[in-house]
């Protein structure tokens, strides 16, 4: 448990900085859309939510910020991903676009929905070996992402013109929590997704 000491320590920080403890620090939190590991550098879109289960990935423009100097004080590398958010009442998924800096709504056609699954779901696994989503089929003109916080696998297709765009447009970033006191400068940070003791 030590080794998560500082984890949860930083879990808790919002509580403490709204209960008065302002002069620890700002905590920021968010999806990221690039990691650069050789140059020391994270950009997230940050949630204007902080809410776990509905986050808003929307305000821009995207934050940058430099890793933590003491790798102690560094979660896993965070995958970066360009969408946003997927919407399957109105069939529309939200990416980033890193050309024109800001994000794009694009109506999909679905093909096939899966509901209610969980990351041992037999749908996720391939002769016992995990898929790689998204799962994107140039030839058939689908793609298929997982989504683990709505537990939904979902096969669609989207005009051609966006199959050319890369794989990671339609992947999701990991979620960070980042501490700071100078702005752009980590002095910790949080990779939310891959810390298993905070997954539900």
């Amino acid at each position: 448990m030590k080794k998560y000491g500082w984890i949860i320590g930083l879990a808790v920080l919002p509580v403490l900085i709204m209960t008065g403890c302002g002069e620890l620090g700002k905590v920021d939190q968010g999806r990221v859309i690039n990691f650069d590991s050789t140059k020391g550098m994270v950009t997230l879109i940050r949630d204007v939510k902080a809410d776990t289960q509905k986050p808003e990935y929307t305000h821009l423009p995207p934050i940058t910020y430099a890793i933590p100097a003491d790798p102690s004080e560094m979660g896993p590398d965070p995958k970066a991903g360009l969408r946003m958010k997927l919407d399957t009442q109105k069939k529309e998924i939200t990416i980033f676009n890193p050309a024109a800096q800001n994000f794009k709504t694009i109506t999909y056609t679905l093909v096939e929905q899966k509901e209610k699954v969980d990351k041992e779901d037999p749908a996720l696994f391939d002769d016992g070996k995990p898929k790689r989503f998204p799962l994107v089929n140039r030839e058939k003109k689908t793609i298929t992402i997982y989504s683990k916080r709505q537990h939904l696998l979902t096969t669609f297709t989207v005009p051609d013109e966006y199959l050319s765009l890369p794989d990671n447009t339609w992947e999701a970033g990991d979620e960070v929590r980042i501490y700071y006191k100078e702005a752009g400068k980590a002095l910790r940070l949080m990779n939310i997704t891959k810390t298993d003791i905070f997954k539900k």
